[in-house]
């Protein structure tokens, strides 16, 4: 079988989607020496690199944030060549915008079936925060827009897959047909409890062995929740004077909110990007405890990778992502403010956290393996094209 994975949410520094993306590439040239993989993805010209029994096509495409070094792939007709030269069994869209509207329409071309992969929750992460610009009436019906748009879609497609029942279940009430959960994973082999370079790399951010560590991997912007995370931070510096240290990987448009921060205390290091899957597996061990302020996330890879290598977990409660943490979350913050998620963070930095995290990450790293992940992708897959009928 011929898979072909399309995306837009891919560049040189992203994140979750490109994870999951190389670890289907990696899974297929180890475990499936039947199949074969195509990824189509935008970047800042036309190539292909071909690796094994993979392909990837870049397409060029313009730019449209400097800091992620995303691209929008506008040029559909060189998405349609590329499709009609390699002629997928099974499409996996994981665009909710033209793209994906694309890969419909070449699916029932080529008679290949399409499968979404539904990895960002937009409505929500975008759409609720205008209620302050266009008040409560006009955002209600721009919800009710964009729910007829992500059913409309999604309906399109032979099976929409997300990484969690809850977020499942939301896409089911607004009359989503066919939604499989599917969740993400780990590769065991990286990350994993491993205390050999952990006073190493806490010395290269110049902390003593008595300062707490507290570390944040992902984007710096609105939807993550990362306001809340640095006004948290001021509060801690303010009550607790020198006892916790913010290391913060990642960047975006709430930047300058960090940099403002970290002019002001010496307890903040700031690493823009860390592509090297080891090196992150480096400072997720390095840490005492792994915050994460979102409350929109449909997953949350980065908090399942620290707790695999041994590293408790604190965030507010709420989100998809509860269902993911291997420990107890009763410390968590109960509501999203700066306030409550400072306490958190103290409360859970009293805990026994060597423990708590040698528990959490035996368990992460028996039910999240990448291996089985895509053992269920596959059967989905198989399942999706053996009932698959031409419209």
């Amino acid at each position: 079988m011929k898979i072909c994975d399309l995306t837009q949410f891919y560049s040189p520094v992203s994140g979750g989607v490109k994870r999951y993306l190389h670890e289907k590439i990696h899974y297929i040239e180890k475990h499936a020496p039947r199949d074969e993989h195509v990824l189509i993805v935008p970047g800042p010209k036309a190539n292909v690199k071909a690796n094994g029994r993979s392909r990837v096509y870049s397409i060029r495409s313009p730019l449209v944030s400097r800091t992620g070094q995303y691209r929008a792939l506008l040029n559909l007709r060189a998405v349609e060549e590329i499709l009609e030269e390699e002629r997928p069994d099974l499409i996996e869209s994981a665009d909710p915008y033209q793209l994906g509207w694309k890969a419909v329409k070449l699916g029932r071309a080529l008679r290949a079936p399409v499968i979404g992969f539904y990895h960002s929750h937009f409505p929500e992460a975008y759409l609720r925060n205008s209620a302050k610009v266009l008040g409560k009436i006009a955002t209600r019906r721009v919800m009710k827009l964009s729910r007829a748009y992500v059913r409309k879609l999604y309906n399109e497609h032979a099976a929409t897959l997300v990484a969690s029942e809850r977020l499942a279940s939301v896409l089911r009430d607004w009359g989503v047909h066919n939604v499989r959960v599917l969740s993400l994973g780990v590769n065991p082999d990286i990350f994993r409890p491993d205390a050999s370079e952990k006073e190493t790399t806490r010395r290269s951010l110049g902390l003593n062995s008595q300062k707490k560590l507290l570390l944040y991997v992902g984007r710096l912007a609105k939807e993550k929740n990362t306001a809340t995370l640095f006004a948290a931070f001021k509060i801690l510096q303010q009550r607790r004077p020198n006892e916790f240290h913010l290391l913060v990987i990642g960047d975006g448009p709430e930047r300058t909110q960090l940099r403002k921060l970290q002019a002001r205390t010496k307890n903040i290091s700031w690493v823009r990007y860390c592509g090297d899957p080891r090196d992150l597996a480096r400072y997720y061990r390095a840490a005492d405890l792994f915050v994460h302020p979102g409350v929109q996330e449909t997953f949350g890879l980065a908090t399942l990778e620290s707790q695999a290598c041994g590293t408790p977990v604190v965030g507010i409660r709420g989100s998809c992502m509860d269902n993911i943490i291997c420990h107890e979350q009763k410390s968590w913050a109960r509501e999203n403010s700066a306030d409550a998620l400072a306490g958190a963070i103290v409360s859970c930095a009293t805990k026994k956290l060597l423990t708590v995290g040698r528990n959490a990450a035996k368990r992460a790293r028996s039910l999240y393996s990448w291996e089985r992940v895509f053992d269920e992708l596959f059967c989905i897959y198989r399942e999706v094209r053996a009932n698959y009928r031409q419209f």
